[in-house]
């Protein structure tokens, strides 16, 4: 199993969307090496859901429910690809940008290191951090 983190700003589609809807496509991501991860995903993988914009925290984790397709949202297969999350578990406490930059297990943490990437796989560990710190 692999883990990974997905960033969205919660006004254009926020973890409560995805809760509503339970189950829906991660689509529209346009920059090359986020593809790539999205192409790496697989049915079962857990994914941290990050609220960017005002609030900048982790708020749930959701569940790879189906592996990459092709995203035709622009009406043709460009190369682009989409998977389908489920939400898995809503956060106790949601985990802050604040919280995540102060501790030591998460300085390697590709959301600081990537900020503007929409999809990035994160380690074991950190995953199992943030789960603790959010409950």
């Amino acid at each position: 199993m692999n883990y990974w983190l997905v960033k969205s700003e919660p006004s254009k589609y926020g973890w409560e969307d995805l809760v509503t809807k339970g189950e829906d496509v991660w689509d529209g991501i346009r920059n090359y090496q986020a593809r790539n991860y999205l192409k790496e995903m697989k049915a079962g993988d857990l994914v941290l859901f990050y609220h960017s914009g005002k609030n900048k925290e982790i708020i749930g984790v959701a569940k790879v429910s189906k592996e990459a397709f092709p995203d035709l949202e622009e009406g043709e297969d460009k190369g682009w690809v989409a998977v389908k999350l489920k939400p898995h578990l809503d956060l106790k406490n949601p985990v802050s940008l604040a919280q995540i930059k102060s501790n030591e297990k998460l300085s390697s943490l590709p959301l600081l290191k990537q900020s503007r990437l929409s999809t990035m796989p994160i380690e074991k560990s950190q995953f199992d951090h943030i789960l603790l710190l959010g409950s």
